[in-house]
């Protein structure tokens, strides 16, 4: 706001404004089809809301209202059309190009769902697990580079196979 002449010039913030609305829109595009208690860490998918089933990100949140959020916030869907160069790890800007890619078609947001939740100490193993039957379904999963870098260390750390992935559902190589 800037003060002119004793009045107030009410000009909004484009991205303030964008936030809000955001806000009021994202309740609409959480669902939990876990059937479970909500308590503990989430495990969810980001999907287009044109086809809820077929996922594009895995993760995990104790919280999934903020995460989704967060996801959306962190594409900064205010900006102009152009690659998301404020995203610091390369691995994250293919996920972060989709949000905005989708929001720009008539301005859609992803649906996020809850598969499942489950204590903190089985967290990791469950996105894996989650992971690992989207891409045996060969779901286009966004985070596959940042999934092979911490499933080859988790891998190496305990040798189980659950967190390795067969060469053919291997995704890019990690960069990171």
């Amino acid at each position: 706001m800037v003060r002119s002449l004793g009045v107030m010039d009410q000009s909004p913030d484009p991205a303030a404004e964008l936030q809000c609305q955001l806000r009021r829109r994202l309740r609409l595009h959480l669902y939990d089809e876990s059937g479970m208690t909500q308590e503990g860490i989430a495990i969810y998918s980001l999907a287009d809301p044109r086809n809820v089933r077929a996922s594009r990100y895995v993760g995990q949140t104790a919280h999934p209202d903020g995460r989704l959020m967060q996801h959306v916030r962190t594409a900064r869907l205010w900006l102009p059309d152009e690659t998301p160069w404020w995203v610091k790890r390369p691995q994250l800007r293919p996920l972060y190009s989709w949000i905005r890619e989708l929001y720009s078609q008539d301005g859609r947001l992803p649906v996020m769902l809850v598969h499942a939740w489950v204590q903190p100490e089985h967290s990791h193993r469950a996105e894996r697990e989650r992971i690992r039957a989207a891409l045996e379904q060969r779901l286009p999963l966004l985070n596959v580079a940042l999934c092979q870098s911490r499933c080859a260390r988790a891998a190496a750390e305990t040798a189980s196979p659950i967190m390795t992935f067969p060469p053919n559902l291997q995704g890019p190589p990690c960069t990171g």
